[in-house]
């Protein structure tokens, strides 16, 4: 939430305008001069707020209070679009296809029915622009889906799948020759346009400053040390004639 202006900053222009002769100027004055500290003073306020800073937390919020006055977030409303969609897919399908009896084959063909909407050029091999990621004009080569695009649409149809009561172990969508089929995707799309994708790497987390091995350094130093401040005072003790 985005800090209101400071309150003292106008309250003191006010309480400058209400006084006498002098003292009503060096008071104005006195405020004009508080005033950028109190901007700063809101501006730093505004930045350490977790809220400003945080504009993916705000909208996961946003998505679950939508949720919980009924209103579906965009993620809900695209997979039941496209849960409709596959439903009516298997409808017009020759023949009827059922939803148990689906399949990954199923699966595969209707992500090949689906190139036909797409709008991402694909050159082909034998095309002069095969390769290049900004080619200079246009050629003949077809749309297709994006290779992201349908990785997308296969992991809200999985999940779909399971919402509406199919068996994790049955789901076609996780099916092997899915994942094949979206590899090959992925290769073939990178080769002709050009664009090579990279999977993200995860970060990872820092070394502690205190690691096994530090403090098996430690220990053993301070043995170390400990031996020898030992032996130091039995060296001391024999060469001390009272002991003897």
């Amino acid at each position: 939430m985005e800090p209101g202006p400071d309150p003292s900053g106008g309250s003191g222009g006010g309480g400058g305008g209400g006084g006498e002769g002098p003292s009503s100027s060096s008071a104005a004055a006195a405020g004009a001069a508080a005033g950028p500290s109190s901007s700063s003073g809101a501006a730093a306020a505004a930045a350490a707020d977790p809220a400003t800073t945080q504009p993916q937390a705000e909208a996961e919020a946003m998505e679950q209070q939508a949720m919980q006055q009924g209103q579906p977030s965009r993620y809900e409303s695209q997979k039941r679009r496209d849960w409709n969609t596959f439903l009516q897919y298997l409808r017009n399908h020759k023949p009827p296809l059922s939803l148990g009896r689906c399949s990954g084959a199923h699966v595969i063909e209707f992500l090949k029915y689906l190139d036909q909407f797409g709008k991402t050029k694909v050159h082909a091999e034998g095309c002069g622009f095969f390769g290049q990621p900004s080619p200079p004009g246009p050629c003949a080569c077809p749309l297709r889906q994006a290779w992201g695009s349908l990785d997308a649409l296969i992991g809200r149809l999985r999940a779909a799948y399971e919402e509406n009561g199919g068996r994790p172990e049955s789901n076609p969508f996780a099916a092997r020759a899915v994942r094949i089929y979206l590899r090959e995707v992925r290769e073939s799309q990178a080769k002709a346009r050009g664009i090579p994708y990279e999977k993200k790497k995860r970060k990872r987390a820092p070394p502690t400053p205190q690691t096994q091995g530090g403090g098996g350094g430690e220990s053993s130093s301070s043995a170390a040390a400990g031996a020898g401040e030992g032996s130091s005072g039995a060296a001391a003790g024999a060469s001390d004639p009272a002991a003897s």
